[in-house]
């Protein structure tokens, strides 16, 4: 109906102005300096930390990066790192001098006014806090002959100094005006460190904040942050709570991306330029709303109430078209409306509502089937909408007839599109008014009640910024990382819901897929519909002829001894291959249909109590018997050749 092509457009230019000044660190981005300033100002950064390898490999000038970067509309905030200065002998002080003398030279041609000193992690350096701040001193008094300010960071590996107090400590002994602190994010909260005693840092002292996310992860803390950084709200850590305590302290400077991340320095810049602006708008309106008078007040819709999914569409063509119609009408669905001007059909069921696409975007395979756009019910559309090219989300352009419903369509990173709509509003959001009545009666149905979830798989390399876009622009929260070892290999997934859990996505993604030696399922997606009873819904599916995936005796066998569930339970769940999982809140009963076209498939779900998981226990045994059936019917085996029952 609706799915639009996307914009190609990066210049995204609707930046709020309000609040603290944003930059980003360029080694956060991939490219050349050049590639990367680009990126940044794009993007709408005011302000860029220079590092300085990426300087180094420049042929600009330092004279000319600031020309440059004043073209582009930005400012060089910071000019970073300088390794291992303080604490050492007399003659590698006079060394180190030297070297912050000629590095002073370059922050004058620059235009940068404050260098980044990390804590000493040399083996010449001695634990002697006294030689530190004495060495520091003298390092101050140089720069500010120049007019310059030197900011000293406790880097998480620091060999005597890696805590933000015991930098503080030194920085207090020291005692001059051009001599500050850094404070990260990543280091102080990778060592578990209060962040409350911020706070009571005098504000001035404070010379530049940077700001990582990231995974909990037990490892090394150096490896952790050489790859593993991400974005603010990619990853686990309380950003707002640590920025709010900052600005308390009186903290006056910019919010500054530093970000060391494997697949961000290999991605687009502007695209991942864009998901770093993003991440910052978003951090600083938790900021906002966890301490409104620390910061000013965001120009940034508030995300509206979300009441579920309206539809989901999938793009089908002639090969997979009717098959997936087959398999909805199994499955107790509707053919209720057709639209009056693009070949979309719309099947209903209770409130699950599903719109058949026959104009696929451009590169879909033949035969394949996609989910190529989903639907929210929002409180507010044109609010969503805001919100959402507030937050740098793509507007995607429509062709609409003159009665034809006003729906505004942004792209997910993985192109879907995002529909925003009230369903049976009388407003120009109205979308169920674009299509004319079939005439056919709904028939009995299966006892489906509506759309629990969507499920995602992403492209590698956007994983991490799909969280961060549903989160963001939907208002969803995020939950759990969960990984389980598939047949293919591991599997991470996280979901995305709204407080309510009326909307739920669920991402997932492979972490190394190699090899061919199976046929595989490109990227799979499914729609997961609710029921009050899956056993019900399962036995009238069945009789209606559904393609309901077949699960292995095996599994129930396990299920009996893991689990114990009922014996009358267990002979149902076993006789119509319905899925079981529970937890301390609840229980989960689930089963899916066979694949249909290449990728896309259908699963039906019943949660009972406060169960609000996705069954991902049971998703090998899924993929296991999807692959079966996949083999069987490329002819790489027979029934035979794997004793069991065959597929409905």
């Amino acid at each position: 109906m609706l799915a639009p092509e996307m914009s190609t457009s990066t210049r995204h230019r609707h930046i709020p102005a309000s609040g603290p000044r944003r930059a980003i660190a360029t080694v956060c981005l991939s490219g050349t300096l050049e590639d990367k300033l680009a990126a940044a100002a794009a993007a709408g950064f005011d302000g860029v930390e220079i590092f300085e390898n990426d300087l180094v490999a420049s042929p600009l000038s330092p004279a000319q990066v600031r020309e440059h970067c004043a073209d582009l509309g930005l400012t060089i905030d910071l000019y970073q790192p300088f390794r291992d200065f303080e604490a050492v002998p007399p003659e590698l002080l006079t060394a180190n001098l030297r070297r912050a003398a000629h590095k002073f030279d370059l922050m004058e041609q620059l235009g940068a006014d404050t260098v980044l000193v990390c804590s000493s992690v040399s083996p010449s350096a001695v634990d002697d806090d006294d030689l530190a701040a004495e060495q520091l001193h003298a390092l101050a008094s140089l720069a500010a002959e120049r007019g310059l300010r030197v900011a000293y960071e406790a880097l998480a590996w620091g060999r005597f100094v890696n805590t933000y107090d015991h930098s503080w400590e030194i920085v207090r002994r020291a005692d001059h005006p051009a001599l500050g602190l850094c404070l990260d994010s990543f280091h102080i909260l990778s060592r578990g460190s209060d962040p409350a005693g911020i706070r009571d840092l005098p504000g001035e002292k404070l010379f530049f904040l940077q700001l990582a996310d990231a995974p909990r992860l037990e490892m090394d803390v150096l490896q952790w942050s050489r790859h593993h950084r991400l974005f603010p709200g990619q990853g686990v850590f309380d950003l707002p709570a640590f920025v709010g305590h900052v600005l308390a302290a009186g903290y006056g400077g910019p919010l500054s991306l530093e970000v060391f991340n494997d697949v961000f320095r290999q991605a687009d810049p502007e695209r991942a330029a864009v998901d770093a602006m993003r991440s910052l708008l978003a951090l600083q309106e938790r900021v906002e709303t966890a301490a409104p008078e620390r910061v000013p007040v965001l120009d940034l819709p508030a995300a509206p109430d979300l009441a579920g999914h309206a539809f989901t569409e999938l793009a089908v063509d002639e090969v997979s078209g009717p098959q997936v119609s087959r398999a909805l009408a199994a499955l107790g669905f509707t053919h209720t409306g057709q639209h009056r001007s693009k070949p979309v059909q719309l099947w209903q069921q209770g409130g699950a509502r599903v719109l058949l696409n026959a104009a696929p975007p451009r590169g879909t395979s033949p035969g394949g089937a996609a989910v190529c756009a989903l639907a929210v019910e929002s409180a507010d559309p044109a609010r969503s909408a805001r919100r959402a090219e507030t937050l740098l989300a793509p507007v995607l352009p429509r062709t609409r007839g003159a009665d034809e419903a006003d729906l505004s369509a942004i792209a997910a990173p993985d192109g879907t599109s995002v529909f925003f709509c009230r369903t049976g509003a009388d407003d120009a959001t109205s979308w169920l008014s674009d299509f004319t009545p079939t005439g056919a009666a709904p028939g009995a149905g299966a006892g489906l009640t509506g759309t629990d979830h969507v499920a995602l798989t992403q492209p590698f390399d956007h994983f991490d910024e799909a969280a961060l876009f549903y989160r963001a622009v939907l208002g969803l929260e995020p939950e759990p990382v969960t990984e389980f070892a598939a047949p293919f290999g591991l599997i991470r997934s996280r979901a995305v819901a709204d407080p309510s859990h009326e909307v739920r996505i669920a991402l997932s993604v492979a972490l190394l897929r190699r090899g061919e030696w199976a046929p595989g399922v490109p990227d799979p997606q499914h729609v997961a519909f609710a029921t009050d009873d899956a056993i019900a819904s399962a036995r009238a599916m069945r009789a209606l002829g559904a393609p309901v995936l077949e699960i292995p005796d095996n599994y129930y066998d396990d299920l009996d001894a893991r689990l114990a569930p009922p014996a009358d339970l267990l002979a149902a769940i076993r006789e119509y291959s319905v899925l079981y999982d529970r937890d301390e809140y609840g229980e989960f009963l689930h089963f899916y249909t066979e694949v249909l076209g290449s990728r896309v498939f259908f699963e039906v779900v019943q949660r009972i109590g406060g169960y609000a998981g996705y069954g991902a226990v049971n998703a090998p045994v899924r993929m296991a018997a999807h692959r079966r059936l996949r083999m069987v019917r490329a002819g790489g085996i027979t029934d035979r050749a794997l004793p069991g029952r065959t597929s409905a």
